[in-house]
């Protein structure tokens, strides 16, 4: 009897220290310059911990195709193997973070404990594992991956959309199967280098800031917005928000609250619901100037005449970016790059309630995509070329809100036919004089031609 029970309390004891050693979490390796290069490069760690190593093993780049500018200028250059190393405060940040216990191949496939490039890339190795997000990311962040599938920032379906209604096909998201292999290619070297999936915002540059790793594999919960965002937002986002246009100041957002891009837009907003929208306007959790600036309807005798008809931009923004006639593959937009305001009849009125809008000139030409097979778009006239528009330069007072003393309010904004019969303020608004013969069809309709004040008696 007593040798039963001392076998039951050895097995009691045994199953103790075994529940016990199972809570306890096993200890991290020290990350030091020391074990970094101790590291074998027989291994994938070993490999991209090893500088050296990387310059010796690196493929080149291949030939540049289509438009390597984007719409923000020449992205900054680094070399395959500044891209993938590991090493410095990111790198040991990586490894303190629960991505950094996941083996290698876990996420990237592959084969590890090997030196040989080739067989280390073998098996389904994934360059970017968010590619496959649903499998790779969305197996711990599984309601995230689920949404952010068919995101605006994943999908870029307002691009999409405007593709295939100027060819003439069916809307987002099937018709862009209906597209020929040729303009899928176009699209995918020119119009997706902005548009990424979930590594381009926490673990990678993105593309258009010229790719590779953003800070050594560490992963970031809330994206820089300089390092990140501004990346891909550059020429009509990030450049109007910090004021580097000559004549412009920066954003009144920055300069008096200090806020960054999360600010306003929410993660939820960025991961999306799930569903497709077709113009980003449509995304309804989209921030509106409203959500903080309630109550001011009647505030002052420009939001008493104009807060239901014209959009809060119209009157608050300063001069932004433009461009278009964009040749895709080819030689970038033959309309270069040009700061100005335009106030026009808006668009989306099954959107957005304004009467006006301020709005800004967009890319696409019928020869749009002759490098990739199509001569003229062959309904090139099935959207305006100029959009709806909310540049990110905001003040208070701007050269249309702002009159001389003694002047009634409107002296800046409204057309006011001069004493030798030209019209003052005329430029602000988009004419069909504005625009170039090709954008006629498609534009007029949003021209204020014949649709101002009769008092304004403009010809």
């Amino acid at each position: 009897m007593n040798a039963l029970k001392s076998i039951l309390l050895s097995f009691v004891l045994f199953l103790a220290i075994v529940i016990v050693g199972c809570k306890e979490e096993p200890k991290d390796e020290p990350i030091t310059p020391e074990t970094i290069v101790a590291k074998s490069i027989a291994s994938c760690e070993g490999c991209h911990t090893n500088y050296e190593t990387l310059k010796k093993i690196y493929t080149p780049d291949p030939p540049a195709t289509g438009d390597s500018h984007g719409c923000g200028g020449e992205a900054p250059y680094y070399e395959p193997y500044d891209r993938v190393y590991l090493g410095g405060d990111g790198y040991q940040e990586f490894k303190s973070d629960i991505h950094g216990k996941i083996p290698c191949v876990g996420c990237h496939n592959g084969v590890d404990g090997t030196s040989d490039k080739t067989i280390a890339h073998s098996k389904d190795f994934i360059k970017k594992p968010s590619m496959k997000s649903d499998e790779k990311c969305g197996s711990c962040h599984t309601d995230i991956a689920l949404r952010a599938k068919n995101s605006l920032h994943e999908q870029g379906w307002g691009q999409k959309s405007m593709v295939l209604l100027r060819s003439g096909l069916s809307n987002v998201p099937t018709g862009f199967d209906q597209l020929s292999d040729r303009m899928k290619e176009g699209y995918n070297e020119n119009c997706a280098k902005c548009h990424g999936t979930c590594g381009d915002c926490h673990v990678n540059r993105p593309n258009a800031a010229g790719g590779g790793l953003s800070r050594s594999h560490a992963f970031t919960k809330t994206p820089d917005m300089r390092d990140i965002c501004v990346s891909c937002h550059v020429s009509r986002g990030g450049h109007a928000y910090f004021g580097q246009a000559v004549g412009t100041v920066p954003d009144v957002h920055l300069t008096k609250k200090g806020f960054n891009c999360m600010n306003c837009h929410s993660k939820n907003e960025v991961h999306g619901d799930g569903k497709i929208y077709d113009q980003r306007y449509k995304m309804p959790m989209m921030p509106e100037c409203t959500d903080c600036h309630k109550g001011i309807e009647n505030s002052n005798n420009y939001h008493k005449s104009h807060m239901s008809t014209f959009s809060c931009n119209t009157c608050h923004s300063q001069d932004y970016n433009n461009c278009g006639s964009c040749h895709i593959g080819g030689g970038g937009a033959r309309i270069e790059s040009y700061q100005g305001f335009k106030i026009g009849m808006n668009p989306i009125t099954d959107i957005k309630p304004f009467k006006y809008a301020v709005l800004r000139r967009s890319l696409m030409a019928p020869d749009s995509w002759q490098e990739f097979g199509v001569a003229t778009l062959p309904k090139f006239d099935a959207k305006p070329t100029f959009k709806y528009a909310t540049p990110h330069n905001i003040i208070k007072w701007t050269s249309r809100t702002q009159v001389a003393a003694g002047k009634a309010c409107y002296d800046a904004c409204h057309i006011i036919k001069e004493a030798d019969g030209t019209y003052r303020n005329r430029e602000i608004y988009l004419f069909k004089s504005d625009l170039q013969s090709w954008e006629l069809g498609a534009t007029s309709s949003i021209t204020v031609d014949g649709k101002l004040p009769y008092m304004w008696n403009v010809k």
